[in-house]
């Protein structure tokens, strides 16, 4: 729960959309622009289980199922 916390929080830094996840097949996406994330958070979320997508910002697969 602390490195979901600890990424939403590095989330907020970038984007306070309305609505900022989506959930799809066991995957939890963020729609965060990475253009506008430093490469120290970048390397931080990594460590925290999401990563870059092709679609809409982060992805991870390590926080549950939809």
């Amino acid at each position: 729960m602390k490195d979901l916390i600890k990424a939403l929080q590095i989330f907020l830094k970038y984007t306070d959309t309305k609505y900022p996840t989506a959930c799809s097949h066991d995957v939890l996406y963020v729609m965060c622009d990475p253009n506008d994330v430093s490469n120290e958070d970048i390397k931080e979320l990594d460590k925290l289980g999401f990563f870059i997508n092709d679609v809409d910002g982060f992805s991870s697969y390590k926080y549950g199922s939809c």
